[in-house]
């Protein structure tokens, strides 16, 4: 059982810490528990309670209302405003409680339907991505365990796994030959795998190469492969020389091909860049530029 602090619950519901308490003063909702040294926390199913209020109350629901159903009608309403409202803000909610609950098949559920509905680049675009960016911030305040972002990103890689395998196109003196890779010490590959499949869908060819490649390994299958463009992304956090001493290096290593680099590293870091790199600073961005290819 995790425990949670009411700034944890505020983090994760976006129900404010002073609705909070005035919630547990006039409704006894939510209701702490305490420690031995009488510190007051929440446990999962607190939270999940709370995730569920905060959707009817975003709903319109008043609170003096949800406060005299049960725990189960709370669900049954929010399930039942859930189909009918498929906005972004109710998706990410959603998204949430599946995650903390570690709730696959709900989530399955969720993530399948909107691509179903909306196709997997748009479903990406408009709530994986968002919703990976809120965990993002949640883990690095400490609100979360990253575990549950781990959950979540294999999910998702396997979905995309499945989209890139369907798109498989054969050369022709046309098709466009991308690489992409990430270097040592960066783990964050769904930004990554995504950009395979844009590419792909579109009609280019790609070599994925995936975690942890050395430069040097890069350049002899580049020989070969002679790739048009190379792919990376840099978001961990490396000390701005190190970030420095990578792009100049992968630059100078493939002066004929068009290096493209993504990545909070390189936003706003003052990196000097080179003629030949090309800094892609979203996703959108990177759909466009891959759609004005010929």
């Amino acid at each position: 059982m995790q425990r949670f602090s009411i700034k944890d619950i505020e983090a994760l519901t976006g129900i404010k810490q002073h609705t909070l308490r005035i919630w547990e003063q006039r409704y006894n909702l939510p209701q702490p528990k305490r420690t031995t040294t009488n510190i007051r926390y929440y446990d999962d199913a607190d939270l999940k309670l709370m995730l569920n209020v905060s959707m009817l109350n975003r709903f319109g629901v008043k609170i003096s209302k949800i406060t005299k159903l049960t725990e189960q009608e709370i669900e049954r309403m929010v399930l039942a405003y859930m189909e009918k409202d498929q906005s972004d803000t109710v998706l990410t909610e959603s998204l949430t409680n599946a995650m903390l609950q570690l709730d696959e098949m709900a989530f399955e559920k969720i993530l399948s339907k909107n691509i179903l509905q909306h196709g997997l680049e748009k479903t990406m675009l408009e709530v994986i991505f968002p919703f990976l960016k809120k965990i993002g911030v949640l883990w690095q305040s400490g609100n979360i365990n990253p575990a549950y972002e781990h959950f979540i990103a294999n999910l998702v890689r396997q979905k995309l796994m499945v989209a890139i395998d369907g798109q498989y196109k054969h050369i022709t003196p046309q098709t466009k030959k991308f690489i992409l890779f990430l270097p040592a010490g960066e783990p964050h590959e769904l930004g990554l795998l995504f950009a395979n499949y844009l590419i792909r869908v579109r009609g280019h060819h790609t070599i994925y190469l995936g975690q942890n490649l050395p430069l040097a390994d890069l350049v002899s299958v580049s020989n070969a492969y002679k790739a048009d463009y190379v792919i990376s992304v840099l978001t961990s956090t490396f000390k701005l020389k190190d970030t420095q001493d990578f792009v100049k290096a992968i630059a100078e290593r493939f002066p004929l091909a068009k290096i493209l680099l993504s990545g909070n590293q390189l936003l706003n870091k003052g990196i000097y860049i080179p003629k030949n790199v090309m800094v892609i600073d979203d996703l959108e961005r990177f759909t466009r530029f891959v759609d004005t290819l010929e």
